[in-house]
């Protein structure tokens, strides 16, 4: 077990019992909706206790069989604790993963919006492959995933998408992916078999509730409907469903096309429009910070964080951590937590 693992458990433990301070005091159920709020960031905090306990009574009762079957000379036994064994230390680095999520967002669901770069067709072909790539990583943890946009590519791919993956966590871990990502292949549209390198950024931000905190008011807001492009079955098709909604005061574009109704396109909308007014405000004041430490931006779409490389040899490298693989299909299968988890312990030394 790492050291920071336990300090950042032992941190934990001294704010639940902050919290569990601030429960008892006399007024606390006052006001219902404060003490909710309290509840709830208690419950979050508690949670990777709860699991760092379990996984001890699991390890204990291990070494228990583990020495019944050295006493008894039992193989099978000890293959069984090894195998198990191996699962808890899965769980163990899951668990580690959890703790290194600070920010105020990171427990929420997160908007996913991948973006083709030039190139037509090519850069196309891989926004559609990076959305596979997070759909079958979304999958594999069993979070529940709802597509707000897809614009289809001109003969393949697409141009961009947008997705709602809901889960604990979602937004600490994914926020990771945000940025350029490159990809170097053989095209499989150039007749000639030369190779190409393909661009697609993808963009991150947190679901946000309405909490007052970011006010729209209505005259700032130009919405237009039209007929949803991608698949959704001949309603969609048949029916100006889709919904765009141009916050005018910022520029922000928001659509909406996959839901059946376009009342349900534009709550979508309206949800994922507050959601990155916030991202704005947040970067506004960060940019206020570094103006004040008098550090430089960098330039999104000149900064990629990632290069896929299928030829002329196979490998993923992440730029920012150095992290990298040789088992491409592994990662576009959706095994990116190798390359999350190294983000996040960069993020921290950071």
């Amino acid at each position: 077990m790492k050291w920071g693992l336990i300090f950042d458990l032992a941190g934990r433990k001294r704010q639940v019992g902050e919290y569990e301070e601030l429960m008892a005091e006399p007024g606390f159920w006052d006001d219902p909706e404060a003490a909710q709020e309290v509840i709830q960031k208690l419950n979050v905090i508690k949670r990777p206790l709860t699991a760092w306990q379990e996984l001890n009574m699991r390890l204990e009762d291990l070494n228990i069989l583990l020495e019944l079957g050295k006493s008894e000379h039992d193989e099978e036994t000890i293959a069984e604790v090894k195998a198990e064994l191996e699962q808890v230390q899965g769980k163990v680095e899951e668990l580690e993963m959890a703790t290194l999520l600070g920010g105020e967002h990171d427990g929420n669901n997160a908007y996913v919006s991948i973006h083709s770069g030039a190139g037509g067709t090519e850069s196309q072909d891989w926004a559609q492959m990076l959305l596979r790539m997070y759909s079958r990583w979304a999958e594999e943890r069993g979070f529940a995933m709802d597509m707000i946009d897809l614009m289809p590519g001109d003969e393949a791919g697409v141009k961009n998408a947008t997705l709602l993956i809901k889960g604990e966590n979602a937004y600490g871990y994914l926020r990771a992916e945000k940025g350029v990502h490159r990809l170097v292949r053989i095209s499989p549209f150039d007749a000639s078999g030369r190779r190409h390198t393909s661009f697609a950024s993808v963009d991150v931000i947190p679901e946000v509730e309405d909490n007052g905190e970011i006010d729209i008011e209505p005259g700032d807001l130009r919405i237009d409907t039209y007929r949803a492009s991608g698949a959704g079955g001949q309603h969609v098709n048949k029916t100006d469903s889709a919904v765009r909604i141009t916050h005018l005061p910022t520029g922000i574009v928001v659509q909406c096309q996959g839901e059946r109704s376009q009342h349900s396109n534009r709550e979508r909308a309206m949800q994922l429009l507050r959601a990155r007014l916030m991202e704005r405000k947040i970067q506004e004041q960060e940019a206020k910070l570094d103006e004040l430490r008098g550090e430089q931006s960098e330039i999104a779409w000149g900064s990629q964080i990632r290069s896929y490389v299928f030829c002329p040899y196979t490998m993923v490298k992440d730029h920012r951590t150095e992290h990298e693989t040789g088992n491409v299909q592994a990662v576009m299968d959706g095994e990116l937590d190798p390359f999350i988890q190294a983000y996040l312990h960069w993020n921290k030394r950071r």
